[in-house]
């Protein structure tokens, strides 16, 4: 069994340092264990630094990407390698290395082909109350898209078995994190979660520079994948929401006009049907637009097995290859 372990860096020269040398070497169950690092557009010496340490792979995007990006590049690389398991970790290093072979167990005991590790978020020293409560709602969230049952949505310290990495496709730009776990839930990939611990950090974060625009990003990709991955339960809800208000409109009109035992003949509501017509109608191609959109869906999921498909079949060539 052959891991790889993928680091996606910006700007790491300094921090880059102390997370390979936490990194194991070994780990029962696994016979290959290698480092790459996704090096995504810096301007330091990040590469440089990676290939002094000793990194078996490094793999420059020229550009910067972003992290959602970095990572899918790195997957592809990886599995072009032979990667059996793949554990994506933070080049700042926030994640304990040694953590690794609790990551990698459940798939080498076939229990979960995504693992992700929860960092202790009611205990973590350097997590604000508000930063506490705004994680916490946002894995429950998650867990409600995304039907699975992760306690730490936003950790990107995870292990992915070679079937994973075949399946998953990130089409977002700011972080992989919520879309890998959404797609997992809807394509019926096993999802495990195991406790892991964190270092001090060494930076801050350079996803977001403030809780405002974490909370905004992180909102706006929610909002994008369930709209992509279920597009039926979300304009159904919209449209129903809609229909509903037109039927009380309309049965508001029905009752004041036909049958209030105390009419006004000198009022028409006029404007109340009017908008009973454009709540209705609106309602009604909203309904249509999730009937499309799950059309959509189920074209992507064939396009989507497709690549599967040749990935695998290029995958096991490249297995044979490293054998």
């Amino acid at each position: 069994m052959k891991l790889i372990i993928q680091i996606p860096c910006l700007n790491e020269e300094t921090t880059l340092p102390d997370t390979i040398r936490d990194l194991p070497t070994k780990i029962e169950g696994m016979t290959e264990i290698e480092y790459l690092v996704i090096d995504d557009g810096s301007t330091d010496q990040t590469a440089e630094v990676a290939r002094s340490l000793g990194v078996h792979h490094v793999l420059q995007l020229g550009s910067n990407r972003g992290l959602a990006r970095a990572f899918s590049r790195g997957i592809e690389y990886a599995l072009a390698q032979g990667a059996d398991i793949v554990v994506n970790t933070d080049a700042d290093n926030q994640y304990r290395g040694e953590d690794i072979a609790r990551l990698v167990q459940p798939i080498l005991a076939n229990q979960a082909d995504l693992v992700v590790g929860c960092r202790p978020i009611i205990e973590h020293p350097e997590f604000t109350p508000a930063k506490k409560l705004l994680q916490r709602l946002g894995s429950w969230t998650l867990r409600q898209v995304s039907q699975t049952t992760v306690r730490d949505a936003a950790s990107g310290f995870r292990a992915f078995s070679r079937e994973a990495c075949q399946r998953l496709f990130v089409y977002s730009s700011f972080s992989y994190c919520m879309e890998t776990l959404i797609q997992a839930g809807t394509t019926g990939l096993r999802v495990a979660s195991v406790d892991i611990r964190v270092n001090a950090s060494t930076r801050p974060s350079r996803l977001f520079k403030s809780v405002p625009q974490y909370l905004a990003k992180s909102g706006m990709t929610i909002f994008t994948m369930f709209m992509l991955y279920r597009p039926g339960r979300f304009f159904a809800a919209i449209g129903g929401f809609l229909l509903a208000i037109a039927f009380a409109l309309g049965f508001r009109f029905i009752w004041l006009v036909y049958l209030s035992p105390t009419p006004d003949p000198g009022r028409t509501y006029l404007p109340s049907l009017i908008l009973t017509a454009i709540c209705g109608v609106m309602g009604l191609l909203v309904c249509v637009l999730g009937v499309l959109g799950e059309l959509v869906k189920f074209q992507r999921r064939l396009q989507e097995e497709s690549l599967y498909q040749l990935r695998r079949s290029r995958g096991n060539r490249d297995q044979e290859k490293h054998t």
